[in-house]
């Protein structure tokens, strides 16, 4: 029964982007086929103007990342580009570096330095393009009893003046960026995968938005964007990445990519930097040398819900 709707939804996504260019293809041919009136009208119906039309039909025609030439990247950059310019005001630049040799990147955070100041969540949500006062927060931190670890019990929400709260203690989750990770499963386009590195990405021009991979993460991962990020050239980080925090289009899914458009580069993602007390620990689970060793190898280490499967590769532990 589950294989049989698999294949129903990868059908009916199949058929939508499959009309989506019949249309396309008929709106184009109708416009070639007209004066040069009529293709400045239809690119006003766009809401672009006649210089930008062609990018509204390459944006249709655009293949899956990973399908895509050299070539074609390039141009859906460029698209990228010229679409942040207009809608922001600002220059984006839009890397596209593929996983380091010899890198799998892993994440450990000591919940016993952890405040609950959430200075990682606000560097997150400016790191990744979400804006002021985003409802999308790719970080969440969970407030706790001291001794109680059920996450059904915890507090989304807290507020408080001063923090940390006598008798609470703190969790932050995000993206766990699993071995055997879930939400690719369960996306009927294959819009998400999972990159050489470990981190699980997402191709945010091929979501459909149905939402499936976000019922199929154990961990309140992904996030669904109902509105485009409220952004001004002020508040835009034009430093970006194709597969990470270029701004997205709206009505697809979203999620943590620990920052791929710095850790590729080799930097340490936003919310690491920010952490006030040190608590988070980010780097190559392949360097015998590395801090993320050497936690796993002397420290007593936990991953949330390890009897599903999922192999997270995000640690906790305490001093």
């Amino acid at each position: 029964m589950a294989d049989r709707h698999g294949v129903a939804a990868r059908t009916l996504g199949l058929r939508r982007r499959l009309f989506l260019k019949v249309c396309a293809a008929l709106g184009a041919a109708a416009a070639l086929l007209g004066s040069r009136h009529a293709i400045a009208q239809a690119a006003k119906a766009a809401g672009a103007d006649a210089e930008t039309l062609s990018d509204v039909l390459g944006g249709l025609f655009q293949k899956h990342y990973k399908k895509m030439s050299r070539e074609e990247v390039k141009e859906a950059v460029a698209r990228i580009q010229r679409r942040a310019k207009r809608q922001y005001g600002a220059d984006i630049s839009v890397g596209t570096e593929p996983p380091m040799e010899g890198v799998v990147f892993g994440y450990a955070l000591n919940i016993s330095k952890c405040k609950g100041v959430r200075k990682c969540v606000e560097a997150c949500v400016a790191e990744n393009n979400m804006g002021p006062g985003s409802p999308i927060q790719y970080i969440r931190v969970l407030e706790l009893d001291h001794g109680d670890m059920n996450l059904n019990r915890a507090d989304h929400y807290y507020e408080a003046e001063t923090v940390p709260r006598p008798g609470k203690f703190y969790l932050p989750i995000q993206c766990m960026q699993c071995d055997n990770p879930p939400c690719v499963k369960a996306c009927p386009v294959e819009a998400t995968w999972q990159e050489r590195d470990g981190i699980t990405v997402v191709d945010y021009d091929w979501c459909i938005g149905c939402r499936y991979c976000m019922t199929a993460c154990p961990y309140w991962a992904r996030h669904f964007n109902w509105s485009a990020p409220t952004l001004n050239a002020e508040a835009l980080n034009p430093d970006t990445h194709y597969l990470g925090n270029r701004p997205r289009p709206r009505g697809v899914v979203e999620k943590c990519t620990f920052c791929i458009q710095r850790s590729r580069k080799g930097r340490q993602p936003a919310c690491v930097e920010a952490c006030p007390t040190g608590a988070r620990i980010f780097g190559n689970l392949l360097d015998a040398d590395s801090d993320i060793r050497y936690v796993l190898e002397n420290k007593t280490v936990f991953r949330l819900k390890e009897d599903l499967g999922t192999e997270p590769k995000f640690w906790y532990y305490t001093d």
